[in-house]
């Protein structure tokens, strides 16, 4: 491989790794893909973080087709079919942190509590109906529900967070969690007052250049 596809393995075993000490996803049920080439990069399936090394990352064409020690994830199905679907985005990272899961269990979507919802592309983060995990159908829900947006909830399973780099998904994932974090404090003191969708178009058109940059 050469110095970019390292660096690109790499990164994503550090992500994986991130994912856990930040408390967004718990021992091995996230997984991380970036795009590579006609491909992409994806974590193996069943595989502890700790014991990763980048040559255990596995390499899949857009056909299927696997290059690798490893089978890859379980879901590789709706990584990627995400992107595919959305050629702008060269990540994906999908977890299961403890606030958004809860939100998806009861199949309620995050709306506009607070203006950093803007950063997941609209004024809703919407869920994804239920689908059997790693399964055409998942993949199908998962890509129609992030339509315009860069973060998705996943019925009674977890999140899904798109974007331009892997550290920009990465982050992009932490403040999903903290939006849900967020609202489910806002749900137990009370009724919730949001913002209007005017009002976060007002914040999306300020958000060029806000949040990490790479």
């Amino acid at each position: 491989m050469d110095a970019e596809e390292l660096r690109k393995r790499r990164a994503i075993i550090e992500t994986c790794l991130e994912m856990n000490r930040s408390g967004v996803n718990q021992g091995t049920s996230g997984n991380v893909s970036v795009r590579h080439g006609e491909g992409l990069l994806i974590t193996p399936t069943a595989m502890a973080y700790e014991r990763m090394q980048p040559e255990d990352i596995v390499y899949m064409a857009m056909d299927g087709t696997v290059t690798g020690l490893h089978k890859p994830s379980s879901e590789w199905r709706f990584h990627r079919d995400i992107l595919a679907a959305r050629p702008e985005a060269n990540a994906v990272v999908h977890a299961h942190p403890t606030a958004c899961t809860t939100l998806a269990i009861l199949n309620r979507e995050i709306p506009a509590v607070h203006y950093m919802i803007a950063a997941a592309g609209g004024p809703t983060i919407r869920v994804a109906p239920y689908a059997v995990y790693g399964s055409e159908a998942l993949s199908r829900h998962a890509v129609e529900a992030l339509k315009g947006r860069l973060a998705c909830l996943l019925e009674h399973h977890g999140m899904i967070a798109i974007g331009p780099s892997l550290a920009r998904t990465m982050w992009l994932a932490v403040e999903v969690e903290t939006l849900a974090r967020q609202y489910m404090g806002c749900l137990q003191l009370g009724e919730v007052r949001l913002l209007s969708d005017d009002q976060i178009a007002e914040v999306a058109q300020k958000f060029a250049g806000y949040g990490l940059q790479e």
